[in-house]
Formats: structure tokens, C-alpha cells, sequence
């Protein structure tokens, strides 16, 4: 797993949402952006992670930043995840796992003693220039949001 670090530039990726509208890295020139990837929508963690952002988005939008959440799965799977918990940012649909690649977020994981590959659930925040301004690693869902702003 090849994950972008502090100091890399972004490569320029470009996704549908969760309504077919093709995102890409350069409609955020010039802003910040979070780009938080999770394994799953509608799970336990990732729901948690979500509503978690979703209840500071005008904090962290005070603070200047866009949020771009991320996942493997199906338009519909993100769009239902979206219209249920009332996310006011777009989620990505990456099922060919572009976005996820470009930013080196699949790999091993272990879980309940199985292993298998997946998607790690990594933060990046990322400055007007597209360069990785610093990497959460260890997300903590119910509290992500303190996590970014601090």
C-alpha cells in the first residue's frame, strides 16, 4: 500500500457522486479539502464517522474546508446513504477505485481474525494547491471532526 503522505502533491483524480456529477481535485483549487475515505456506507463505523462530520460541517466550513467523503460503493448505495442521514457534502461512488488507489487507501486489513483486502479508513487533509497537508491515520468516528480542526 503506496498511501500519499504529508507534503505530496494530489495526484488529479476524478470520480461520479453519488448523483453521477463527476467531481474532480481541480473543482477545489484554491479551498481546502478533506477527503475521508471509509469501507463501507451505512455501517456502524462509517455511519457514525459521517453523521459525525454532517453535525460540524458549518465549523469546519467556518474554518474553510470542503469535505469529499469516499467509498467503493455503487452510486445508489452512496445516494441512499446520503438522502438518510442528510450528508451536505458529495460522496464518491469510486467502484473502480481510482480515488481509492490514487491515494493508496486499499490494501491488507485483518479483521476478527480474517484477512482480506479493503479500504483503509484514512483522512487527508489537503491545502489550495493540492498538496497532502497532513494524514489521520487513526480515525476516531465519533470524534473526527476534532480530529481535522485541531
Amino acid at each position: 500500500m503506496n498511501t500519499l503522505k504529508q507534503g505530496d502533491a494530489v495526484p488529479n483524480f476524478s470520480a461520479k457522486d453519488e448523483q453521477g456529477n463527476t467531481i474532480s481535485l481541480n473543482d477545489y483549487k484554491g479551498k481546502k479539502l478533506v477527503v475521508f475515505f471509509y469501507p463501507k456506507a451505512s455501517t456502524p463505523g462509517c455511519t457514525i464517522e459521517a453523521c459525525n462530520l454532517r453535525d460540524n460541517y458549518d465549523v469546519l466550513k467556518e474554518k474553510g474546508f470542503e469535505l469529499l467523503g469516499v467509498s467503493a460503493d455503487s452510486a445508489r448505495r452512496q445516494s441512499n446513504f446520503k438522502k438518510k442521514y442528510n450528508f451536505p457534502f458529495p460522496l464518491l461512488a469510486d467502484e473502480d477505485k481510482s480515488v481509492i488507489n490514487a491515494f493508496g487507501v486499499w490494501g491488507p486489513k485483518k479483521f476478527m481474525g480474517r484477512e482480506f483486502d479493503g479500504i483503509h479508513r484514512k483522512t487527508f487533509i489537503i491545502n489550495e494547491n493540492g498538496v497532502v497537508e497532513r494524514v489521520i491515520d487513526k480515525v476516531k468516528t465519533k470524534n473526527h471532526s476534532a480530529q481535522i480542526l485541531k
